[in-house]
């Protein structure tokens, strides 16, 4: 069937995308069951515990007795560092989590009602629990007055009911940031990273330990690796007592051990077992049983060009063995009992909760969908897969990206037109875009559209060299790669030159209004949550990233005409296509002034545009309906821009100038 691109009768609607649809994240594994969370845009983007038994016998795993552990009436979220993560832990029978009407802890316990474990006044996140339930170990973000909120780890000794019985003690302070607890299994020392201002925690952290007993600290924190330069990721506690963390002193994130005289590398692979640490509680490996010769092993979700896999490592031999899996996308890696648990996503398949042995009993060991994240299945028919690409620029420079092109059944372009292109710029802007499907990808490409994800220099999954691109040149290497990608396309006639749009949230935002700003290759965008004045985002965000353009631009005030030179709001006159905006009117990370002073000069110039601003939503939106908004509006957007059909919903306004 011939029908116009953009147009096509897709099977996919925005209420399919959010209707039953759950946010999977944080497995744990703990005396017999699987927890996790489950963010559901349903209930206005509430998150939940959620347990099950793990399953017993051989053959393909699958999920019983399935409840709710969270009270009913909490939405279990933290909001340290603004985004959050590391919402709750799980000791023997008992739930800790943080409710995210006050940012404190409290402690379940089955057949028994919540109880506070930490004073109000604060916000908590990464509880920890010590092996004998005695210590409660978390991060704690103390507000000050007139100025940026104190970060430091805090303990709290708990009596036999699991209940507090003494105020927070302090166990470290004086870093800006806190992150990643552990503690060893005999309870002696606790581990955690930190850095200060103006790293972030892939730009150069520290790792520290504290001797514990039964009655608190035996001494100070201690710094034991990494430095200003060196990225460390998650460290955890052997059987053994043996403390690894992740490190990217050689040039990707691998796993090392910390002896005597610092970190010994365990292993030597151009691979990435890291990630950006933007939030609480991330997982990419863990102890798996040790081997048949005693030798322990690591099972870790290792990046390759930008696409995750599953890997065995020895921690004695460093020999690291591919593991068989479908998933090319893996988070929140957990293990225990002999049994493994992720998030992950697949080529064909959207994210779900994968469950598999490690103990070579003899059931399924291959990873195995357990929990599905949406009720709504795509036909093989409609599914498009990402091509990965890679492309030269004009300098020399090789960029990446996952390539989707239109699919829909027996839907093919009108003779002779070559599809709309969407270029997707990530957030972060150290962050990546993933091989797995994404449903909202699919939303456009069964419509008619091509989409190219693209990974810009800047992008983790390529080892540091790629990720240190961004350094000073964020508003450049990005927009070149995007511009590249785009161009390229159109150049091998894959998809139409006039027809090239470019979409992005948060980070991705600003490099959407900088290529449309100092380019010309793009006939529209949309910028959802997205930066317009860089200088008014340093001075207006919050503690985690506001030193961040410090390493992505420069230090102010010195560099304060570089600031201006590439924040798009200073050059309007170069805006010259139509632009919509989506904006979270409670966004403290990109406040809703940034959108709307972009909107405003729109307007004064006659420029088509929307704006199309979401009450009681921060950054990214969590509820469905206004999810549903920003997926509808902007190809009605596109509608009436590129010339095809489609239906305006209900709270998008297109206009022209003021009127």
């Amino acid at each position: 069937m011939k029908r116009a691109c953009g147009s096509w009768e897709s099977p996919i609607g925005s209420a399919d995308l959010v209707r039953g649809a759950l946010r999977l994240s944080a497995p744990r594994i703990e005396r017999g069951r699987l927890y996790w969370l489950e963010g559901r845009p349903d209930e206005g983007g509430r998150q939940v515990v959620v347990s099950a038994r793990l399953p017993t016998g051989d053959g393909a795993p699958a999920l019983t007795q399935v409840e709710e552990r969270s009270p009913r009436d909490v939405n279990v979220r933290s909001r340290v560092h603004e985004y959050g993560g590391g919402e709750f832990t799980v000791w023997r029978d008992r739930l800790i989590y943080a409710d995210d009407a006050d940012g404190r802890l409290f402690g379940i316990a089955p057949g028994a009602g919540a109880r506070a474990l930490v004073p109000a006044g604060s916000l908590y996140a990464d509880p920890v629990i010590s092996p004998d339930g005695r210590w409660l170990f978390a991060i704690e973000e103390r507000p000050r007055e007139g100025t940026e909120p104190e970060n430091r780890v805090v303990a709290v000794a708990l009596d036999e009911t699991g209940a507090s019985a003494a105020e927070p003690l302090v166990v470290a302070s004086g870093h800006d940031f806190y992150a990643s607890l552990a503690i060893s299994p005999d309870g002696g020392r606790l581990a955690f990273l930190a850095w200060d201002h103006p790293n972030m925690p892939w730009n150069g952290t520290v790792l520290e330990t504290v001797e514990w007993s039964d009655q608190g600290p035996r001494g100070e924190a201690r710094t034991r690796a990494g430095g200003i330069r060196e990225s460390l990721f998650q460290p955890r506690f052997a059987a053994s007592g043996a403390l690894y963390v992740v490190t990217d002193r050689s040039g990707w994130w691998n796993l090392a051990r910390l002896g005597e005289g610092g970190l010994v590398p365990v292993h030597a692979d151009a691979f990435e077992i890291g990630r950006a640490q933007w939030v609480f509680g991330m997982s990419t490996w863990a102890f798996a049983e040790s081997e048949a010769n005693g030798r322990e092993a690591v099972l870790a979700a290792a990046t390759i060009e930008g696409t995750d896999g599953l890997v065995r490592i020895d921690v004695e031999s460093g020999d690291s063995r591919p593991q068989t899996s479908s998933l090319r996308s893996i988070g929140g890696l957990a293990t225990g009992e002999g049994w493994a648990a992720c998030v992950g996503g697949e080529v064909a398949a959207g994210s779900a909760l994968y469950l598999w042995r490690t103990d070579g009993s003899g059931a399924e060991a291959i990873p195995t969908r357990v929990r599905e994240s949406s009720p709504f299945a795509l036909a093989p028919e409609v599914v498009s897969r990402g091509e990965a690409m890679s492309f030269e620029n004009a300098k020399g420079r090789r960029t990446h990206a996952f390539v989707y092109r239109p699919r829909c059944g027996n839907h093919e372009p009108e003779e002779g037109e070559r599809p709309p292109l969407i270029v997707k710029s990530h957030g972060g802007p150290t962050s990546a875009a993933s091989a797995a499907l994404d449903p909202r990808i699919q939303y456009w490409t069964s419509r008619g559209f091509a989409v190219a994800d693209v990974n810009y220099g800047g992008s983790t999954g390529y080892g540091r060299s790629y990720r240190d691109l961004l350094a000073g040149a964020w508003g450049e290497v990005d927009v070149e790669d995007c511009v590249t990608v785009a161009t390229s396309l159109a150049g091998e006639g894959i998809v139409d030159r006039d027809r090239l749009a470019i979409t992005g949230g948060s980070a991705g935002g600003f490099t959407t209004l900088c290529a449309l700003t100092f380019h010309s290759e793009f006939k529209a965008g949309a910028s959802h949550y997205g930066i317009g004045d860089l200088e008014a985002l340093a001075r207006d965000t919050h503690k985690f990233e506001s030193r961040y353009t410090d390493w992505l631009v420069g230090p102010l005030p010195e560099s304060l005409d570089l600031y201006k030179a590439r924040s798009p709001i200073h050059h309007a006159e170069g805006l010259d296509c139509p632009v919509i905006f989506f904006q979270g009117l409670e966004d403290k990370v990109v406040p809703p002034n940034q959108a709307e002073a972009m909107v405003e000069i729109l307007s004064a110039r006659g420029l088509t545009h929307a704006y199309v601003p979401f009450e009681g939503e921060q950054h990214g939106f969590r509820r469905a309906a206004n999810i549903r908004t920003a997926l509808d509006g902007e190809l009605y957007f596109y509608s009436r821009v590129f010339g095809f059909d489609a239906e305006a919903p209900r709270g998008v306004e297109i206009r022209t100038g003021g009127a």
